[in-house]
């Protein structure tokens, strides 16, 4: 066959397979007019190339692969240089992982140091700890809580801002509204209710909010006109957050979870406390016109938001 044909059945470019026999990894057989011609045994190997470079593994080291191939093995990775190249490119990844675990330490370093320059409130341990998702969360199940959402008008309650002003929920304004809820922020010198890393959802209402202020104007420009965080906390502990973490956003503040009790929104008990459970609400002409929920990973959240936005431009 052709290296079009070649090309095409091993799902590579043309452009590819010349680089491929350019490393001498691919050798076809020269016909007397000078053409190349290809058989199935190509297709297998640029197969395999194709597959050892979706794994990381870098072209120039697929060698030890495809040899193991030419020997007559029914897979590449029969052969023990094989399971060599396996154990370079996991070498090589964790040394690139060690690289960027570093400079994530540095730069959330800076990001902590940048963050309190201009705050009233001392930086500490706690407040990265807050930042910082632990591994292993339990992951919130999606148990329908919030199915009947979608095209629900929002109720007639005002709510308290962390910016002095009073915002009447089923009069936002034009224009479509992002109102994140989240069950409690955490606070220097002051503990998290017991048991909360083992509430599914519980864990994140600061990286996620702090996701929401990072993502603040992309989530503008892609179509939000207004952002909102909201908690059953006071105004006062919730001003001290928008402080400490500086949003851009107005938190409101619903200490009789009022909201949930108007439309059925999900809660759970922790600390003697009733909380929102995290969901995001998506409001445009009064109504929900969408609903994220459960909501995970916190951290990753402003990104799912912005992505949605995008792709339902008004």
């Amino acid at each position: 066959m052709r290296i079009g044909d070649v090309a095409h059945r091993a799902g590579v470019t043309v452009k590819a397979v010349r680089y491929y026999e350019a490393l001498g990894l691919v050798e076809p057989v020269r016909l007397a007019n000078g053409y190349r011609d290809y058989d199935e045994h190509h297709v297998r190997v640029i197969g395999e190339i194709k597959a050892l470079s979706r794994l990381g593994i870098p072209v120039e080291d697929t060698r030890p692969f495809l040899d193991c191939l030419a020997a007559g093995r029914p897979h590449a990775d029969d052969c023990p240089a094989s399971l060599a190249g396996y154990r370079a490119a996991i070498d090589d990844l964790t040394r690139r992982i060690d690289a960027l675990s570093a400079r994530r330490a540095v730069l959330t370093a800076h990001l902590h140091e940048a963050a309190h320059r201009n705050s009233s409130v001392p930086p500490g341990d706690p407040m990265h700890d807050f930042a910082t998702l632990p591994a292993g969360l339990p992951v919130p199940e999606d148990d329908g809580a919030c199915d009947t959402l979608p095209g629900l008008a929002l109720p007639a309650l005002e709510l308290r801002g962390t910016d002095g002003r009073t915002v009447r929920l089923d009069a936002l304004g034009p224009g479509r509204s992002v109102i994140y809820l989240y069950p409690l922020t955490g606070r220097p010198g002051t503990d998290l209710p017991e048991g909360w890393n083992s509430i599914p959802g519980a864990r994140g209402c600061t990286p996620e909010s702090c996701g929401f202020r990072d993502h603040h104007e992309d989530l503008l420009a892609a179509g939000a006109a207004r952002v909102f965080g909201l908690s059953g906390q006071d105004t006062d502990y919730q001003r001290e957050v928008v402080e400490r973490l500086r949003l851009p956003f107005a938190i409101l503040s619903d200490p009789g979870l009022r909201l949930a009790d108007e439309l059925r929104l999900p809660t759970f008990e922790a600390g003697g406390r009733r909380l929102f459970r995290r969901l995001t609400l998506v409001v445009l002409d009064g109504a929900v016109e969408h609903v994220f929920y459960p909501v995970f990973p916190p951290d990753r959240h402003a990104e799912q938001v912005l992505g949605w936005l995008r792709r339902h431009p008004l």
